[in-house]
């Protein structure tokens, strides 16, 4: 998944734009823009920040705007064609100048606060995140309704098992979706189902629950400092530990080890 804010000037003349790669485009501060398929025909637009464009690819699309700012998430061939059943070629998706979906809305938030932060959620969450966006946009705005396989039961034992002893492996790297997928033999959107409905909880919480677990453990030896505790259990940041170990247990790193040890 690609992830940037993208800056386009006043121009007095419209220019022309070709997007190759399925993208979202969250507008991040108020603008008007005047949009069309042919020069002489624009439509104009305003916006709010925060509001959500999904474009066509492949058409050429004519724009006329002043100093817009944009947060735009490319979402890959793989994930769009893993969220039909895995099936072969290209998924077409509707274009909408504004689009109305809380879900896909809430996702792209998401993205943007997590880049706002520096990523420290790493790979996992960006794989899972672009997975849920492709999902939505297939199942609500696919041009035809895939005809994949639909899948509602959980991770076989073994399966689960291969997973979480991949996961507690890697737990101070990064760990990928698609890697996770590939252990248990199954297409990425069918293994998020399958985990979910196994767990309870998406892959990249239930990753964060198993390193903390590990943290918790490591706390206890009072010669260890915080940080190394952080990175050791697969965090970027102490920053980043401390706001996640507070979420799961309900206390600072430094407030547990405190209450364990005394």
């Amino acid at each position: 998944m690609r992830v940037a804010v993208q800056v386009l000037g006043a121009a007095r003349e419209p220019h022309m734009r070709i997007y190759r790669e399925q993208m979202l485009a969250m507008l991040l501060q108020p603008c008007s823009i005047e949009m069309g398929w042919r020069r002489s025909e624009l439509t104009r637009f305003d916006y709010g920040a925060g509001e959500i464009m999904l474009p066509r690819r492949h058409v050429d699309t004519w724009a006329r705007t002043d100093n817009l700012q944009y947060l735009s998430v490319g979402i890959s061939d793989a994930a769009l064609r893993a969220a039909c059943g895995g099936m072969a070629g290209e998924v077409e998706l509707r274009s909408a100048p504004k689009l109305r979906d809380a879900r896909v809305g809430a996702l792209v938030a998401a993205l943007n606060a997590e880049r706002i932060a520096g990523f420290p959620n790493g790979q996992l969450f960006l794989d899972s995140v672009e997975q849920a966006l492709a999902v939505a946009l297939v199942n609500g705005h696919g041009v035809q309704r895939c005809s994949g396989r639909m899948y509602r039961g959980g991770l076989t034992p073994a399966r689960l098992r291969r997973v979480t002893e991949l996961m507690n492996a890697k737990i101070e790297e990064e760990l990928s979706l698609h890697e996770m997928a590939q252990c248990a033999g199954l297409s990425t959107a069918h293994f998020c189902e399958a985990f979910r409905n196994s767990t309870g909880e998406s892959p990249h919480q239930f990753l964060l629950r198993q390193r903390v677990e590990r943290a918790k453990h490591m706390l206890r030896e009072a010669e260890l400092r915080v940080l190394d505790v952080a990175v050791a259990c697969g965090f970027k940041t102490q920053q980043h530990f401390a706001r996640v170990f507070r979420q799961i247990c309900g206390a600072s790193p430094r407030e547990y080890r405190y209450e364990v040890l005394r």
